[in-house]
């Protein structure tokens, strides 16, 4: 991407020369004469960097002009970043201009090679900046999302699951049947919960059944209920998962294990809201909100003969998808200060675990942190630490040193986007890295 520089001076061989060094090195450039020219351009185009003269009257050195441009282009833009072009007579006015924001001044005449890295720096940091401030409003409007929500207790970062939540609170406001695919350990129980607690039926019985382990002999009495005597070893009336749930909602997990037989009786009472006890001939009606989950692919069973393309519309009228804790690598570190308060991580092994696949997802991950908080209870963590039933990925880089980053920032005179991508690092975890290390730049 072609990045765009206001060059502003009233010196047209000031403006040709700054023109033509920028435009060598690949910068698009737009010039003004005058400061009211200056504004209506960074009004009207997407402007990145600004480099401004101090003066703009013949005979004027006092540098006020220069001044008060400086506080307007603030005005319009706070975070762009502005060189300030100084003579020895304005330098008081220009340190006053940085102290205020202004992102750097230099000297006339100028070093090119001192500009460009200057520019180069400016531009990546002004990057940076952006993402800061578009992750401040995403956080805003997630805190302002969630504000009164009940979250039962999920922890999340990612963009993926911020969507998956949002999307979850909507769905709890109305009493549709609602679907939750995802693979084993990523949380769908815990997505159900955020429906139930955040419904008009909060109040009301929440029952969950695990329709997998039903044995299929006791399907029809475990949802159903069942007289006594109905049936070999039942002695007394037994009420079903449907009826205790009446009003409230029935969560049915794994719902793609139910075998065709309990999936016809399931389908019945999910149409008409009534069946019949097991041994009893009393219909009976009840009004259930039903969310299902399963991590089978619900029609790839349908293809196969082995789950009902009825009932699967049934069940499915709106579908939540968990993606696996692979597809959300920002989710893995808030969730490993969660299940290890206080611990401290090295950066490989923060790089390491979200590289690592994570096949039993958040439940997998919150075993290796239980196992880790009992055999190793103090102390930072390294990789091995976590006992990981899979290789990372022997791709991963090795941290840099201190002495590398130097050397690499000497080799590329000070432009962190390219000793970022030597390092293969972004250039915010490249910033942290020089932060920690106590390295200028």
């Amino acid at each position: 991407m072609t990045h765009k520089i206001l060059i502003v001076d009233d010196n047209q061989a000031v403006l040709d020369a700054l023109s033509l060094l920028l435009e060598i090195h690949d910068f698009s450039v737009v010039t003004a004469t005058n400061p009211f020219d200056a504004l209506q351009i960074v009004r009207y185009q997407r402007i990145e960097l600004v480099i401004q003269d101090m003066n703009f009257t013949s005979d004027t050195t006092s540098g006020e002009e220069g001044k008060a441009l400086f506080y307007e282009l603030r005005e319009i833009n706070p975070h762009l970043p502005i060189i300030l072009i100084t003579a020895w007579t304005e330098l008081a006015t220009a340190i006053e201009l940085v102290k205020a924001g202004a992102a750097d001044y230099l000297p006339k005449p100028w070093d090119d090679a001192k500009l460009l890295v200057c520019i180069a720096n400016l531009i990546e940091l002004g990057s940076a900046k952006k993402i800061v401030a578009t992750h401040n409003r995403h956080q805003q409007e997630r805190e302002g999302t969630f504000k009164n929500a009940d979250l039962a207790g999920l922890i999340f970062k990612s963009p993926a699951m911020e969507r998956l939540v949002t999307m979850a609170l909507q769905v709890a406001k109305s009493d549709i049947s609602a679907l939750i695919t995802g693979p084993n350990g990523s949380g769908k129980e815990c997505i159900a919960h955020i429906i139930q607690k955040n419904s008009p039926l909060v109040s009301q019985p929440f029952i969950k059944v695990n329709a997998g382990a039903l044995p299929q002999e006791l399907i029809e009495a475990e949802l159903f209920g069942a007289e006594a005597g109905a049936y070999t070893g039942i002695t007394k009336q037994r009420i079903g998962r449907f009826e205790a749930a009446d009003g409230g909602t029935l969560f049915l997990d794994e719902i793609g294990n139910l075998p065709l037989s309990g999936q016809i009786k399931l389908l019945r009472v999910l149409q008409t809201g009534e069946f019949e006890r097991l041994g009893s001939t009393q219909t009976r009606k009840v009004n259930v909100r039903v969310i299902s989950a399963t991590n089978e692919n619900l029609l790839q069973a349908i293809q196969q003969g082995r789950f009902r393309e009825d009932l699967y519309y049934r069940l499915n009228v709106i579908e939540l998808n968990v993606p696996a804790l692979s597809e959300r690598q920002d989710d893995v570190l808030a969730l490993i200060s969660h299940f290890l308060p206080h611990r401290e991580l090295t950066i490989n092994t923060e790089q390491a675990l979200q590289q690592y696949k994570w096949p039993g997802n958040v439940r997998e991950l919150e075993n290796a942190c239980k196992r880790v908080a009992v055999l190793k209870p103090t102390g930072a963590l390294t990789v091995d630490d976590f006992v990981l039933s899979s290789p990372v990925s022997s791709q991963q880089k090795a941290e840099p040193t201190k002495q590398e980053i130097e050397h690499a920032m000497r080799a590329h005179q000070g432009v962190i986007a390219k000793v970022a991508r030597e390092f293969g690092l972004s250039r915010q975890a490249l910033y942290r890295r020089l932060q920690k290390m106590g390295i200028d730049y």
